[in-house]
Formats: C-alpha cells, sequence, structure tokens
C-alpha cells in the first residue's frame, strides 16, 4: 500500500508546487480494503486526503505529522450514506436518477433537483413516472436522448467505453490538460486581514464544492455558502456539507441582493464556485487579490465545456462504468470518489494558494473539474496489474506461465532454479552437490 499510495500524494503534491519533503511527514494507515474497485479509488482518496492535510500543516507552520487513516477516509467519502437526520437515512438518489436502457445501449440522468427532472421530462416527452421515462428512453439511442436532454436543460449522458471517450472530442481534450491549474493573475496585495479568521465566499452545490468549503471551514475558515433563494440545496447535501458554515440566500439578480453580494465579496479573502463554466460571468466576481477556486463537471474546455454534470454522470460518460461494470451491466465507483476527491484536492489548492500569495502576492485561480480527477483515477494512478508479477519460463512441461514468489529481499533469488518438470521422472536420489539431478 505504501509506495502505491505515496506515488499519488507526491504527484498530487508536485501538481500543488508543494516541497517534496513535506511528502514524508504523512503516515499512512488503519483497515485495509476499503472501497474495493477496479480502478484505485482508494489510492486516490488517501491521496486526495493527504495533500489537503500537508497543505494545512503548512499553511499553518506546524512541524507534526500528517496523518492518513484508511477508516476514516472511506468513511468520508461515503458521508453522504452515512448521514442520519433523526434517525432518518438520506435521499441520494431522486427515483428518474438512475441507468436506463436505450434502443442500442445505456443512458444516465441525474433529476435530483426539480428544474432538471422538469427538464428532462419535457426533452423525452414523458409522464413524471419511472415507467413512462423508461419508454421513451427505450425508443432512442443514447446519444440521441443525450442531445435532447442536454438542449433541454436538462442532464443526460450515453454510457460510453474508455475507448470511446478516449476518441471523444471532449474526452481528448481533457486528456491533453493537466489535473489541475494554479494561475497568478496580478500582482495585487493579498486580501488578509491581520485580525480574524479566512475568509470564504461559497458559492457551491452537490458534494465536491461543499467539500471543498466544508474543509476550510474545519480549519478555521468563516465559510459563508450562498443560494438562490428559489434554488436552495437539496436538503439531506446540505446536513452533509454544511457542517461548519453559515449560509444565506441571495438573489443576484435583485439589485439589493446583488449589492450586498458585492459587499460580502468586497471582504472575502477566497471564492469558490461550483456552477457550471460561464453561468456566473455576468456577475464579475473578480477582486484584486483575492483566491478564487473553480469547479465544474467537463471542464471550461471543449463542446462540453458549457455543460452542467455530476460525477454519476462523469463515471458513464467518461468508461469508468463500463471499467467497474460486469456481465454488460454497467457499474459504479465505490463512492462518489471523483466529488469528494475533487473537493479535499481543491481545498488544498486553495490552501497552497494562499500560502504562495503570502509570499509572492498576486490574485490566484485554482480551476479543477470532476473529468479531470477521472482521467486521474484511469490514467494516472498505478493499478493492479497480475502481468507484473508473473514470469515465463521453458521446461519439460511446455512453456509456462507462473506467479513469481513474493518472498523477496535484498540479496535473495530473484526466482527459481529450474522449472517443474514432468511428474515421477527424476530419480529417488538427492541433487549430487553444485547441481540438481540429471
Amino acid at each position: 500500500m505504501e509506495s502505491t499510495v505515496r506515488s499519488g500524494t507526491e504527484a498530487l503534491w508536485a501538481v500543488l508546487g508543494g516541497d517534496p519533503a513535506l511528502v514524508d511527514r504523512v503516515e499512512f494507515g488503519g483497515v485495509s480494503g476499503l472501497l474495493p474497485a477496479r480502478l484505485p479509488v482508494m489510492d486516490l482518496a488517501r491521496a486526495t486526503v493527504a495533500v489537503c492535510g500537508l497543505a494545512a500543516v503548512e499553511r499553518a507552520g506546524l512541524p507534526g505529522p500528517v496523518r492518513v487513516d484508511d477508516g476514516a477516509v472511506a468513511t468520508a467519502f461515503v458521508s453522504e450514506r452515512h448521514l442520519r437526520v433523526d434517525g432518518r437515512a438520506p435521499v441520494n438518489f431522486a427515483p428518474l436518477s438512475r441507468l436506463w436502457r436505450a434502443s442500442d445501449g445505456w443512458v444516465r440522468t441525474h433529476a435530483n433537483y426539480p428544474h432538471h427532472k422538469a427538464a428532462l421530462l419535457a426533452a423525452l416527452g414523458a409522464a413524471d413516472s419511472v415507467d413512462a421515462v423508461a419508454e421513451a428512453i427505450g425508443g432512442r439511442t443514447a446519444v440521441e436522448t443525450e442531445a435532447a436532454v442536454y438542449a433541454a436543460g436538462g442532464l443526460a449522458v450515453a454510457l460510453r467505453t474508455p475507448g470511446e471517450w478516449a476518441a471523444h472530442e471532449q474526452g481528448r481534450a481533457v486528456a491533453g490538460r493537466p489535473l489541475l491549474t494554479r494561475e497568478r493573475l496580478d500582482g495585487a496585495a493579498p486580501r488578509r486581514r491581520a485580525d480574524g479568521p479566512l475568509r470564504v465566499l461559497d458559492l457551491t452545490r452537490v458534494i465536491a464544492g461543499p467539500v471543498a468549503t466544508r474543509t476550510l471551514a474545519l480549519l478555521g475558515a468563516d465559510v459563508l455558502r450562498i443560494d438562490p433563494p428559489h434554488s436552495p440545496e437539496l436538503p439531506d447535501q446540505h446536513a452533509d456539507t454544511g457542517v461548519g458554515k453559515r449560509t444565506a440566500a441571495l438573489d443576484l439578480d435583485s439589485p439589493s441582493d446583488r449589492r450586498a453580494f458585492g459587499e460580502l465579496l468586497d471582504a472575502a479573502d477566497v471564492l469558490v464556485t461550483g456552477y457550471r463554466p460561464g453561468a456566473l460571468d455576468r456577475f464579475d466576481l473578480h477582486r484584486p487579490g483575492l483566491v478564487t477556486a473553480r469547479l465544474s463537471a467537463w471542464g471550461d474546455y471543449g463542446p462540453w465545456g458549457g455543460r452542467r454534470g455530476f460525477d454519476s454522470l462523469v463515471q458513464v460518460a467518461t468508461g469508468i462504468a463500463v471499467t467497474e461494470g460486469t456481465a454488460g451491466e454497467p457499474g459504479a465507483l465505490p463512492a462518489q470518489a471523483l466529488d469528494h476527491g475533487s473537493g479535499y484536492l481543491l481545498a488544498a489548492a486553495v490552501l497552497r494558494s494562499l500560502t504562495e500569495q503570502e509570499r509572492e502576492g498576486g490574485s490566484r485561480l485554482v480551476r479543477l473539474a470532476l473529468a479531470q480527477t477521472g482521467h486521474w483515477l484511469t490514467h494516472g494512478l498505478p493499478r493492479y496489474d497480475p502481468g507484473r508479477h508473473l514470469a515465463e519460463s521453458e521446461g519439460p512441461l511446455g512453456r509456462l506461465r507462473h506467479a513469481v514468489s513474493p518472498v523477496a529481499y535484498e540479496g535473495g533469488p530473484a526466482g527459481w532454479s529450474r522449472p517443474p518438470g514432468v511428474a515421477g521422472a527424476d530419480a529417488p536420489v538427492w541433487a549430487a552437490p553444485g547441481g540438481p539431478t540429471a
């Protein structure tokens, strides 16, 4: 475990521009075998939490270790499933948020929010029932459904294999860019005050962005989340990710609320946004010395740059669902790991930007996308490959492929001195000194 997760942590810390020597402070431990999957989900989870902890101790100037416990990490990555409100289990997916069979494959929809559900039903011309939606999608191809629903303002993606995503224009755009970007925009002085906590203005939704700001709140930031009054966060998601924060409702199309928001932004140190690219451009959110972190589903580039998206949809579009599937049925990661991993990574990027800003000044911009995190999971992390632990040899039984021995130490044997022979064909005597029997 140590070598694979350390390599992931080192890679992320390098992307964040951190001092490589600090990685030695991370201590990994806890129960193993959690979040099992074909893809290295647990390695992603450990590494994103580890770099968040490193960024926190670096910024605070603390000398001690960063402890990453597998049990705590795995539990946090499915925090929405463990939530209970007065003993009631949460509602994580609405009935129309699921996989559907199309005429030529599969489609995943997301209809947790009322306006997304309305757009889905309008695009399909279907009644509000699972059977009606199933019939409507079953009569279309997967790509036709995807295009029609997005054109109506809803969310649906066709299931693609890893190869199909790699050939897709958006898949190529994602593959050609780094995991995240951090930019210095100007030479403005930092906005931090000598007194009081870090002020974080939170314009995020669902899981990834709220996990980032929830983490900043844990570390002492004054996090103020703003939602539109006509579209509040879903209650269970708010209960899970709203801990440590204060929340307010402002209609940015209202002049008075817009002025109030502007005053909050003028006094903020950090702005974190999680709306689709371009959705907030009309509000002129830039302020000199501000650290801005932008999170999106698909990135702010390529043909899907302006699209909405969620973890479950990204898994389906990028081939992850095919990789995790069985017997022709699409699968899923054991957690919404793209969301949670992106959240901790985004928090780490904000902390590192603040640390660098205090030394060098400048407004800062951080950009991260769920699809980029998915690409790192599928291409950037070491995966278990049995071929690395197999060998081939010629012998009396023919050409054999076999597992190498797990017993290894410096100065030890590289392998066995002889292949297996024909059963019973050797003489019943000990080998002569210096070599095997003939």
